[in-house]
């Protein structure tokens, strides 16, 4: 799930982390440490005098009052904020795509959606593949407990033990920096309106 009007931008550049983008961009320090450790309650408009100009998503899930209580391993907001911005997210299942598509913040607004082939996804980028399982931009209506040991790499998920105590395995799928080929693994590309109605843009 991306900006409205994203893709050609992603196709050329990547499906870029916020820290890659922002690097890719070549952002001033200040202003870029506002973005990538601080909460941000809008989406940010960026601009580069040759890329153009690109969005970096908000994060309207997420309240920092409810993140310093849930936050474990002495970790600080800020700290948070950083680990967040250093990956690329992507939705597992469809069902919890369209509960983002139609949560109060997003419903009244276009996206881009990517669907994704997951399996070569994963043969090519394993080491930078990183397991949640929760929302970890998320702090409503649950705050969940979060930590360093939130995102686990596949050889050390447990796959098993969630199967077992009888919950969704897994919730985030995420790459450490993004996977600027995207288009490679890229199977259809929706356009999302804010009536509800979705259509194809792109096909490889």
């Amino acid at each position: 799930m991306a900006e409205a009007g994203s893709w050609p931008s992603i196709q050329k550049y990547g499906l870029l982390s916020t820290t890659s983008l922002l690097t890719l961009f070549e952002l001033q320090a200040s202003v870029r440490s506002r973005i990538e450790s601080a909460h941000r309650p809008e989406s940010i408009v960026i601009k580069h005098a040759e890329l153009g100009t690109a969005v970096v998503r908000d994060q309207i899930p997420m309240r920092e009052q409810d993140l310093v209580r849930c936050l474990r391993d002495d970790m600080t907001p800020r700290e948070w904020y950083q680990l967040l911005n250093s990956k690329v997210f992507f939705w597992l299942t469809e069902q919890r795509l369209q509960r983002m598509l139609g949560a109060r913040a997003y419903r009244d607004r276009p996206h881009t959606v990517l669907i994704l082939d997951t399996a070569a996804l994963l043969a090519d980028y394993t080491p930078s593949v990183v397991l949640s399982s929760m929302n970890s931009g998320c702090t409503r209506p649950v705050a969940h407990p979060r930590g360093k040991d939130t995102f686990q790499p596949l050889a050390r998920y447990p796959f098993a033990e969630r199967r077992r105590r009888g919950l969704e395995a897994v919730v985030e799928l995420a790459v450490e920096g993004g996977v600027k080929n995207i288009a490679t693994y890229t199977r259809e590309v929706h356009e999302s309106s804010a009536d509800g109605s979705d259509r194809t843009i792109w096909t490889p």
